[in-house]
């Protein structure tokens, strides 16, 4: 047989439109191999990511070089062009990044694996990352001890594979792995993401002994209340709940939450019952009968409320601009922006505001004004700062703030702001 010639863009575009049409046919044995040849084809796929995402930075790295830039600047921005080929946050697109300079430097078997549809990506990444506390050499041994042969992983399951990977990493260098759980101790965080039913997750993490701690804690008190009668109807686990709401913030669940929030709802959603959905900043879209509730509650409860106008096109649901002469945004302008962008404006990245940024920057007689300023998260700002990165925006009268921010290597992407909650029958007429 000849050597297997590389596809060029065009045929790879082709197969995946051909791809999209494969259809067992109501055969299920054909389907199940049909899933076998497609989660292979996946592994092999991630495995050309990998190797074209280290082409990609080690190009990037190598001109910069060669212009003369300072090395700080070689790496500037590459994550972020990354993470906008693949449609995900830069935050994921520096440990795709990473993952794949591991691959292809310091792990060959674990890539030869992924090559054959052997391996996932995901637990390719868990072997990239439970070695990454490891020199290089280090690393390659757990690397030819655990994929050099598929045999050796073949039917062990995620924690199985973690587990000897682990173990591993201890018996090369354990100073290394102690070094990183004092690394991992020191980055302990409290953080919240969106829940379906207009709930939250409240994620801490600590030291797994504080956390078995803290759980055994709120179950045995849980417990202790529900033994006495005095659970007032409440299940184990909401009164762990609630327990952990009291203890956190010095009130209980009935006092109404105890720090500022900003809600956002159309007019009519307040006052006339409207069914349009309110926006809870640093959360999303919350229900309009939840929403009512929670000002209701406040009032009620005689927690500090206000109620402060935002004005917004009625059809397009886009936030109305505000002028100053300021160099930087003044406090009004930068919460106009926050509340009009609600997380980091570069396309897939919704990492909190960090940086109000002016679009077109300041060296080119950028304005401070709400249409040239931007809700940034710290790494996309720092990314767009680097060589070749152009931003402007488009002007849409009526309509939702538009972006426009090209990439070094030539290409575009837009990122439209989301639009206010506004009243149902306005965006309908």
């Amino acid at each position: 047989m000849g050597e297997l010639m590389a596809p060029d863009l065009d045929e790879l575009r082709a197969f995946a439109a051909r791809l999209r049409v494969v259809s067992a046919d109501g055969d299920a044995g054909l389907g199940i191999d049909l899933l076998d040849a497609i989660e292979a084809l996946k592994s092999v796929g991630c495995a050309a990511q990998a190797v074209i995402t280290d082409g990609v930075a080690t190009s990037i790295r190598a001109d910069r070089k060669a212009a003369g830039l300072p090395r700080v600047e070689w790496d500037r921005g590459v994550a972020s062009q990354i993470a906008l080929a693949r449609r995900e946050s830069p935050n994921r697109g520096g440990r795709h990044l990473g993952f794949a300079q591991a691959l292809v430097h310091e792990m060959p078997h674990t890539l030869a694996m992924l090559q054959t549809g052997r391996l996932n990506e995901w637990r390719a990444t868990l072997l990239v990352r439970e070695t990454a506390c490891l020199s290089a050499a280090d690393r390659g041994i757990v690397d030819r001890r655990l994929c050099s042969d598929p045999a050796i992983l073949d039917g062990v399951g995620d924690r199985g594979l973690i587990a000897r990977a682990k173990a591993l990493a201890v018996e090369l260098d354990a100073a290394a792995v102690v070094a990183r759980h004092r690394k991992a101790v020191s980055e302990r965080r409290v953080t919240t993401r969106p829940a379906p039913d207009s709930m939250a997750y409240l994620s801490v993490l600590m030291p797994v002994e504080q956390a078995v701690c803290l759980q055994a804690t709120l179950g045995r008190d849980a417990d202790s209340l529900i033994a006495t009668g005095d659970s007032g109807g409440r299940t184990r686990n909401q009164l762990m709940v609630d327990l952990l709401f009291e203890r956190g913030t010095g009130a209980s669940v009935a006092s109404g939450v105890p720090v500022a929030v900003n809600l956002v709802l159309s007019d009519e959603t307040l006052l006339a019952g409207g069914h349009e959905a309110a926006q809870l900043h640093g959360f999303g879209p919350m229900p309009a009968g939840i929403a009512r509730r929670l000002v209701a509650d406040a009032v009620d409860s005689d927690t500090e409320t206000s109620l402060q106008r935002v004005y917004s096109c009625p059809h397009s649901g886009a936030l109305t601009a505000m002028e100053s002469q300021s160099r930087t945004f003044p406090k009004s302008l930068r919460k106009m922006i926050d509340l009009r962008d609600r997380t980091c404006r570069t396309p897939w990245c919704d990492a909190p505001i960090r940086h109000h940024d002016h679009i077109r920057s300041r060296r080119q007689h950028g304005a401070t004004t709400a249409r040239n300023g931007s809700g940034l998260c710290e790494a996309c700002n720092y990314a767009k700062e680097a060589p070749g990165w152009t931003a402007r925006p488009i002007q849409r009268p009526g309509r939702t703030h538009l972006i426009d921010l090209g990439t070094p290597t030539g290409h575009h992407y837009r990122s439209a702001a989301p639009p206010l909650p506004s009243a149902a029958h306005l965006r309908a007429s």
